[in-house]
């Protein structure tokens, strides 16, 4: 995962009795770096000491490597990623035309080793792979809750195994200006509460970066989201000034800049200017979404300078505001990027349009002549399962109508996550494995669409993910450990918790106050957004109406539910983390008991009057509800076998 462009694979395997007798032709020093990489997380993966003789013996199989060329110093949107693998009787063959093609091939070819009778081995195949998009990101929030730099190191690995290259960092907001200033230092003096990178550090992270070949893209966000701006230079407000950092759902002052005074813009030149110096790649996103004008509406100020010159509401200042601070990127030698509230026909072309709104603003700034990605069904944050991420295509919807030319403006797409709710002991359970689900879209042809095989090899590498020190399982499993403490058995909270998912979209805000401060240690931050074993009944479930074979199973896992709360019960009085979850075992007790009585009707083959299922679903409905900012996921599988129709009965 993600699948490739072309595969054939033939009868056979390669073994990997020895470490391999490598040949390197070409490339340079990042193919070297993956070289090593390889061996490391090769017998990381197999207990093998496959690095111990590096760089092989006559005795192990040959890989061969040809790197055509040693690539661009600072990584580029053009570059070509592509790569030939080859695995036969005669070794392995890995040629690319630059090391982004090695460091794929070689991220495939450690997937592609399995376990054999005899030892670890290689399936004879042949491989020719170039990604479907040239841009495959990843957003990562580090203003709203700071994600420290060995949290961000391991997840770069995580998008290099599945072929992800750009790394967007979305660095000020309103809780925190992220990455040390020494033109402007009261920006991480007085509004970063001492969370940030040094300069030092983010050059470290992004050789880093770029060693796995991923881009890193800074974003600054102005003139919205503008506290931490404000906070350090609060004469440039528009409006009353902010208190302090954003702290709260409950802190509701956040005026945008100021964009009449030329004090702003020459702020912006200091701190661009030096960030463009810090950041080598040739985008640099300034942000532009969610500005609320009523800031400047309200401001007599600005609505003079803005009637002095005949600028007529807030979209066309902000147009103008965007123009001002598009030249002062390109000052500093780089192209601007901006969601897609930036849109206009007035910036220059080169400008790229990052669509979070919707599909249509992605269509729209093709046509209009702008590069474009897509975000826009990618928001991660938003707890959707991996299926519904993987079913946005950014061709599809209105982009399908395009032409060929304003399609090729279209290209790719970037995952989203924000912190409002994600800690740095949360964030890999956040990302993984859905990215990868994601990583295939942006990568792999468009006819790769079937689901089921997505999430076999989306279990797979989850697992795979593991031994590159992702901690989206063992974090899981700690803050589980943290809920039960010493008291209780763990298979009753896990029995709970298997079932049940974080509220999806953002109702969370609707019964918890977003706080930056406030503990994130429940079960809704616990477990995974999507529960595997959740599916995996709901299918059971649909099977089973019609399907006598499966219903047993059904009949394990609702008499599990039901007799669950009665021992479970006693715990959870006894924990502030544990009692809140009463109502939900009730519910999830009630659901078993509702789901045998569906089975047991379905296997009577007695019908049910209409009154009688009007019953049933609506106490299915009265235990579907929200309690502790998560939903029971197993609702769908109760409700199937309720609704069966009376001949399926």
């Amino acid at each position: 995962m993600p699948w490739p462009s072309h595969v054939a694979q033939q009868e056979g395997f390669l073994a990997l009795d020895h470490t391999p007798h490598i040949e390197l032709a070409g490339g340079d020093e990042r193919v070297h770096a993956a070289l090593d990489r390889f061996m490391r997380n090769l017998s990381v993966r197999t207990g093998v000491p496959f690095d111990r003789n590096f760089p092989g013996t006559p005795d192990g199989p040959r890989l061969v490597i040809r790197c055509a060329s040693s690539g661009l110093r600072v990584q580029k949107l053009e570059e070509d990623e592509s790569y030939h693998l080859a695995v036969a009787q005669t070794g392995i063959e890995l040629a690319a035309p630059n090391p982004l093609g090695i460091m794929h091939g070689l991220e495939t070819l450690l997937q592609l080793v399995q376990a054999g009778p005899r030892g670890w081995v290689v399936p004879y195949v042949q491989i020719d792979d170039v990604p479907r998009f040239a841009w495959r990101g990843l957003m990562i929030d580090v203003s709203r809750h700071f994600m420290p730099l060995d949290a961000l190191r391991r997840n770069i690995d995580g998008m290099a195994a599945v072929k992800l290259n750009v790394l967007h960092l979305h660095l000020s907001d309103d809780e925190g200006f992220r990455v040390e200033s020494k033109l402007c230092p009261k920006l991480t003096q007085l509004a970063s509460d001492g969370l940030f990178y040094t300069q030092a550090q983010m050059r470290e992270l992004i050789a880093y970066a770029r060693d796995r070949g991923i881009r890193v893209v800074p974003e600054f966000d102005v003139p919205g989201h503008a506290v931490s701006w404000l906070v350090a230079y609060p004469q440039l407000a528009s409006g009353p000034a902010p208190h302090g950092l954003v702290r709260s759902q409950r802190d509701d002052l956040r005026p945008p800049l100021d964009p009449t005074q030329e004090a702003t813009y020459k702020l912006l030149d200091k701190v661009f200017g030096e960030m463009e110096a810090l950041f080598p790649d040739a985008y640099f996103h300034i942000g532009g979404d969610e500005v609320n004008g009523k800031y400047w509406d309200n401001d007599a100020n600005i609505q003079a300078w803005m009637h002095a010159h005949n600028i007529k509401d807030d979209h066309a200042l902000q147009t103008y505001f965007t123009q001002r601070v598009q030249k002062i990127v390109q000052k500093h030698g780089k192209q601007m990027e901006g969601w897609d509230e930036i849109l206009d026909g007035n910036l220059p072309k080169d400008s790229l349009i990052q669509s979070w709104r919707g599909a249509q603003s992605l269509a729209d700034a093709a046509k209009a002549g702008y590069k474009t990605v897509l975000s826009a069904g990618y928001y991660l944050d938003l707890m959707y399962p991996a299926s519904q991420h993987y079913a946005v295509d950014p061709m599809t919807g209105p982009s399908a109508t395009l032409s060929a030319e304003e399609k090729s403006r279209i290209i790719g797409g970037e995952a989203a996550q924000w912190t409002e709710y994600v800690t740095p002991e949360i964030l890999d359970n956040r990302l993984w494995p859905r990215l990868g689900a994601i990583a295939e879209r942006l990568w792999s042809p468009e006819s790769v669409t079937d689901v089921s095989s997505m999430y076999s090899r989306l279990a797979v590498l989850s697992r795979n993910l593991k031994w590159l020190n992702l901690q989206h399982i063992e974090g899981s499993r700690k803050m589980l450990g943290r809920i039960e403490d010493d008291d209780m058995p763990p298979a009753l909270l896990e029995t709970l918790a298997t079932t049940v998912e974080p509220v999806k979209e953002y109702n969370r805000e609707k019964t918890q106050v977003y706080d930056v401060e406030a503990p994130l240690n429940h079960l809704a931050d616990a477990i995974p957004p999507e529960s595997d074993e959740a599916r995996q009944v709901n299918a059971l479930a649909l099977r089973a109406v019609h399907d006598p074979s499966v219903r047993q199973e059904l009949r394990t896992w609702f008499t599990k539910w039901r007799e669950n709360d009665a021992q479970l019960e006693p715990y959870l009085a006894t924990s502030m983390l544990r009692q809140p979850l009463v109502p939900l075992s009730k519910n999830l007790s009630a659901l078993g008991t509702l789901g045998l009585a569906a089975l047991d009707a379905i296997e009577s083959g007695q019908p049910v009057t209409a009154e009688k299922r009007k019953e049933q679903l609506a106490e299915v409905d009265a235990n579907a509800s929200y309690n502790a900012e998560m939903l029971i996921a197993v609702v769908p599988a109760v409700r199937a076998l309720v609704e069966a129709e009376p001949a399926s009965r």
